[in-house]
């Protein structure tokens, strides 16, 4: 019984680990790096927004 446990959680890893590299994958295809890595999301959730607008 408890090889069976350990057989479907080695499974589940390697369908979690699939799923994670196909979407990595996908997402690398759609947007460009400069996209993925110049988001000002949650900037204003971290300094307000009078921050964001230039103002105090």
């Amino acid at each position: 019984m408890l090889d069976a446990i350990v057989w479907a959680t080695w499974i589940v890893s390697a369908a979690v680990f699939g799923w994670i590299l196909w979407n990595f994958v996908k997402t690398n295809l759609k947007y460009s790096e400069d996209t993925l890595i110049s988001s000002r999301e949650g900037v204003d959730d971290l300094f307000g927004d009078n921050h964001a607008a230039g103002g105090r």
